[in-house]
């Protein structure tokens, strides 16, 4: 007996020494398991890089509390764990879930509150014991460090998709929104972007929501080239202190030392965005008149783009898979009526689905768009943009009217002259458009060939323009007030900035790819029956049993 009790000791006691010797372990080595499938709660290298530099208390209010149907309930929980994973790794960052219209004495003022600063709500229907009611959901989060502030999108606003697709795509980017998030609070802001002035470009109160939006990761100002003419060679200085320009729809010739500037700065690392018409034509003009002539325009900016591989044509895309107007259809009693029409001069451009810039976003809305060319050369080009399969290229000079862009076409017409690129991503070492040329002006410290760069060309000015709103306003770009629709170029353009800018690999975490396991809903009609059984009478069936067999052992024992 004394023998066995001190069997039982040792065994008690080496169970107890490995139990303290696991606990010091874990004091020393940090290690969390990841059993899903597709290593959705594994943070990346990138992100615990960002996570790693948070030295002060990081605070996250996540505005995802309450009664959710079930769509949501999953986006909330995908968030709640992937939060998890993040404070883990560091004690400094909490979270916390909250209702911000809990209080029902302040719901209508903290609701105007979130919706000013740029968090939009949704609205959802909620049962509650048969009754129904809608309710508004905030589906943002909020990072803050310090003074600095951050919001984090939550839910993706995608047309004509249901709930549980919004969701599917929302998880697929919650670790690059929390990431970019945290990154953007725990840094000050370094990269200087410029918005070039002076050649005809949108007026800012049509770029508004976009440059608010940018302003409020990246320092931003405009920057004239007029200065060019007294003094180039300085004027080229001052543009080598930004890391990024915006040439947004020039309507002015540009003179050849201006193109000199742009092109130097290109040679010397830094990043551009074109958004260039070849074409003369706008939508205020067609709807004021009813028709208008698309005409080329003179185009001083080829020559460069042809250079560096690209070509943007004098010619209009005509989509079928466009963009809706509204037309008036006549009048019921004092009344105009409306009609929405699909605008086969507005192509709804889908992203390319395998690069960060383009993945799992909304289309993009373009207005009189130009087809582009690619030429070879040493240059990778990643088309981000294209129209669809059943689009075709006019060639201009082309009377427009209403009627052309509203009448049905036959689909044969456009067979073989589809999927015409809309904007186009090139990355390389660019070769100056002045190599081998007499130099407009003499640069000291001119180069023949850059170091390795990027650029992104897009055939439409416009496709940065925000609208107005009924006071001069400016709007949400991407919104529609005609049609009430939201497309994706904000988001687009958007990432295309950070993409162009990003040194730490973070933008690549968009082309993560997580899989939820979803109910097919239509399985489950289908086999409602089946399944109704296996889950409601089998369980019962299965007790039954048990104690059928349990009465029949206990009577068989004491019958003995």
């Amino acid at each position: 007996m004394a023998a066995m009790k001190r069997k039982y000791l040792v065994s008690f006691a080496g169970i107890l020494l490995a139990l303290v010797v696991i606990n010091l372990a874990g004091q020393f080595v940090f290690k969390r398991f990841d059993l899903t499938q597709d290593r959705r709660y594994t943070l990346s290298p990138t992100t615990l890089s960002i996570v790693e530099q948070v030295k002060q208390p990081l605070f996250i209010d996540v505005y995802l509390e309450g009664q959710f149907p079930a769509d949501l309930r999953r986006l909330q929980e995908e968030t709640r764990q992937l939060l998890e994973e993040f404070t883990a790794y560091n004690s400094n960052i909490s979270f916390q879930f909250v209702n911000p219209l809990e209080n029902q004495a302040d719901q209508m003022q903290i609701a105007e509150q979130l919706y000013a600063n740029g968090m939009k709500p949704i609205s959802m229907t909620l049962n509650d014991k048969g009754k129904q009611s809608q309710e508004m959901v905030f589906p943002w989060a909020v990072a803050t460090y310090g003074d600095r502030h951050a919001k984090i999108p939550l839910l993706k606003n995608i047309m004509g998709i249901s709930t549980e697709d919004k969701v599917l795509s929302s998880v697929q980017h919650l670790e690059y929104a929390i990431a970019d998030a945290v990154n953007t609070v725990i840094h000050e802001k370094t990269k200087k972007i410029a918005v070039i002035k002076g050649i005809g470009e949108l007026e800012d109160v049509y770029m508004a929501d976009f440059l608010k939006s940018v302003r409020e990761n990246y320092y931003i100002a405009p920057f004239t080239l007029d200065s060019v003419a007294q003094n180039p060679n300085k004027t080229l200085q001052q543009l080598k202190e930004y890391d990024l320009v915006i040439i947004a729809k020039p309507t002015k010739s540009i003179t050849e030392d201006k193109i000199q500037v742009l092109d130097q700065f290109v040679m010397n690392g830094g990043k551009t965005i074109w958004l260039i018409d070849q074409v003369q034509a706008d939508m205020d003009s067609l709807t004021k008149t009813g028709g208008m002539l698309a005409y080329p325009k003179d185009f001083s900016l080829s020559e460069l783009l042809f250079k560096y591989g690209i070509r943007v044509n004098p010619t209009l895309i005509m989509d079928e898979v466009a963009t809706p107007i509204k037309l008036a259809t006549g009048q019921q009693g004092s009344e105009t009526t409306y009609q929405e029409y699909m605008w086969k001069f507005a192509p709804y451009a889908l992203g390319n689905p395998g690069h960060p810039i383009t993945k799992n976003i909304e289309g993009v809305k373009f207005d009189f768009a130009n087809g582009i060319d690619t030429l070879k050369n040493n240059i990778r080009k990643t088309v981000l943009l294209r129209s669809s399969e059943y689009s075709k290229p006019l060639g201009t000079p082309l009377e427009i009217d209403l009627k052309k862009g509203i009448d049905k076409t036959p689909l044969e017409s456009y067979q073989g002259k589809g999927n015409i690129p809309l904007a186009v991503l090139l990355e390389g070492t660019f070769t100056s458009a002045y190599k081998n040329r007499i130099l407009p002006f003499k640069e000291p410290d001119y180069k023949d060939s850059g170091v390795a760069n990027k650029m992104v060309v897009i055939s439409d000015g416009d496709l940065i323009r925000n609208q107005l709103d009924q006071n001069g306003a400016p709007m949400e770009l991407g919104y529609d007030k005609w049609t009430n629709n939201l497309f994706g170029n904000k988001e687009f353009l958007l990432n295309t900035v950070n993409y162009l800018l990003d040194d730490t690999g973070l933008i690549q975490l968009r082309t993560k790819d997580v899989k939820l396991a979803l109910l097919d809903k239509e399985k489950v009609h289908n086999d409602y029956t089946q399944i109704q059984i296996l889950i409601v009478v089998l369980p019962v069936a299965v007790i039954i049993l048990f104690g059928w067999i349990f009465t029949f052992l206990r009577k068989k024992k004491y019958r003995r």
